[in-house]
This record gives C-alpha cells, sequence and structure tokens, in this order.
C-alpha cells in the first residue's frame, strides 16, 4: 500500500473522489488499495505482493476501464479512489464466508455513520476535487446521498454502476460501460477511447 501511494500519490495534484462501498476480502482488503487485487498491484502497477495472492472480480473491470482511460499513470493523476468505510465486512452464508456492504445492515449503517463522515472528510481533506464526485453504485449513493445531506461534503454526485454488478451480471456489455465511465469521468465531446 505505502508503496502505491508513493508512485502514484507523492504530489500536490488536486484529484476528484471516486467513492466505492468498502473494501472487498480480496482486493483491498488485503492489498490497501481500492478495487486493486494482488493481480494487478502486479501486472499493472509494478508492485508485487509477496505476502498473497488474489484475484478480485471488481478490480478486472477497474484496470479494464483504467487501460481505456489511458494507463494507470495517467488515471491516477486524475483520481483517487476510496471508500467511506476502511474496513472489509464479510458475513456468513451456508458454508463460507463472503463480502458484505455496510448498508447491508441498517444498525451497522447507524453505528458507523458519524465514523463514515469523518472519513469522507480526512479523504477530502488531502485536496480533492468535489464539486463533483463519482459514487460507484445506486445502492451506495443513496447511503452517501444521505451522509451528504447531513455533512454537505460535496457538490454533484454522478452515480455509475458498481463494477462488481457490471462483471457479475452485465460483462456481455462491459465495453459500453467502460465507454459510460470514461465519458462521465472525462466529460469530452471529442474523446478518441481505445479498448
Amino acid at each position: 500500500m505505502q508503496k502505491f501511494y508513493q508512485k502514484y500519490y507523492n504530489d500536490d495534484n488536486q484529484r476528484k473522489f471516486i467513492i466505492g462501498i468498502n473494501p472487498s476480502r480480496h482486493g483491498a482488503g488485503v492489498t490497501g488499495v481500492p478495487f486493486t487485487d494482488t493481480k494487478r498491484l502486479e501486472s499493472v502497477c509494478g508492485i508485487k505482493m509477496e505476502s498473497a495472492h488474489t484475484h478480485e472480480i471488481s478490480s478486472v473491470f477497474i484496470y479494464d476501464m483504467i487501460t481505456a482511460y489511458g494507463g494507470a499513470d495517467l488515471f491516477y493523476k486524475d483520481f483517487y479512489i476510496n471508500s467511506p468505510f476502511p474496513l472489509a465486512i464479510i458475513r456468513k452464508s451456508k458454508s463460507s464466508w463472503i463480502n458484505a456492504n455496510y448498508y447491508d445492515d441498517k444498525s451497522l449503517f447507524n453505528e458507523v455513520k458519524n465514523f463514515m463522515i469523518e472519513s469522507l472528510q480526512k479523504h477530502i481533506d488531502l485536496g480533492l476535487d468535489v464539486a463533483e464526485v463519482f459514487v460507484l453504485g445506486k445502492k451506495n449513493a443513496e447511503f452517501i446521498s444521505k451522509l451528504n445531506s447531513e455533512a454537505k461534503l460535496f457538490g454533484k454526485m454522478t452515480v455509475l454502476e458498481h463494477p462488481r454488478y457490471i462483471q457479475q451480471y452485465k460483462s456481455k456489455e462491459k465495453h459500453l460501460y467502460i465507454d459510460k465511465y470514461i465519458l462521465a469521468l472525462k466529460k469530452s465531446d471529442d474523446l478518441i477511447i481505445k479498448i
């Protein structure tokens, strides 16, 4: 994690804020880097993690989108991704542990709401541009909107489908979602997208 942040964020550039949900147990829950499993941490970012080897479905979409954007150097120069809740949450299913989201349990959300506002404020205090933020996931956006109504953290919220949803349910139209992300993030009429 330290190598990643030193490589991509060791400057004073102002970046736009992309807000996820909370780390997955195979992505940021292991690497400390949002939407980044150990495979992409090494293959795209050039940072090898010896202590673990993970594959995370959302990481696949995010890094395909980052490639279409122009690569990791350009993307991370323009954007900062993080979550309002910093810990991976899991719950027991019938026979195994699965990822859970901070909003799956309303009592959990109510318990951590103030902490999430403080966490978002700390991210913003890094010097992020919050005139418009990009929120991943429609249900996530409902809860982020509640936090924003209370704390007035940022201006416009642009909601994009969550990478896991795209990979799991819309993989045949993945290129359309990559285009949607790029158009939302770049907002340029003369954009040429490389896929």
